[in-house]
């Protein structure tokens, strides 16, 4: 705007600039919604990503979230409140639970949005909780995969594994 460049030629230019990968990643699809993946990981960055799906969205705004295990047990319930007031449907799932059990994880970031009368459901397996969210999709609704984001692994235990949110999305929506 300094150097007297037109704001739609700006917006026009910005347009064609390549996303930062995992971060408000969209998922290509011919589906009537949107998939998303980020690496959103605390509850900040949870509840902005959250209100920039909200901006987006013409439907509901589906977010599937986990806690890392080995990590800030305390972050855990306000994880869950932020993906319940940014959110209409919230699936709670692992993300790198590491040495700790995933169902003591999920129930930790429970606590934060139980109250909050947001419909959730608890889906350990990643995989089958990406799957879930992606067939709860309509027409306008926007399925934010938050956690991973660039990550193209899971921690389980001792074990590092492949897993890659983009992925097992593209699978979930072929």
């Amino acid at each position: 705007v300094s150097l007297e460049i037109d704001l739609s030629t700006i917006k026009q230019a910005i347009e064609f600039l390549p996303s930062v990968n995992g971060r408000f990643d969209r998922v290509e699809c011919d589906k009537d919604f949107a998939v998303v993946v980020d690496y959103a990981h605390t509850d900040d960055a949870l509840a902005k990503v959250l209100e920039t799906a909200r901006q987006v969205a013409t439907g509901r705004v589906i977010c599937l979230f986990g806690c890392g295990g080995d990590r800030d047990r305390a972050k855990r319930p306000l994880m869950g409140k932020a993906a319940a007031e940014g959110s209409d449907l919230v699936i709670i799932t692992s993300d790198n639970p590491r040495s700790e059990d995933p169902e003591q994880i999920s129930l930790d970031a429970e606590m934060g949005l139980k109250e909050l009368g947001t419909p959730y459901f608890k889906i350990t397996d990643r995989r089958e909780a990406i799957n879930f969210a992606i067939n709860q999709a309509k027409s306008g609704d926007l399925v934010v995969l938050a956690g991973k984001g660039h990550e193209n692994y899971q921690i389980l235990k001792d074990k590092k594994i492949h897993f890659d949110d983009k992925e097992v999305a593209l699978e979930a929506l072929n």
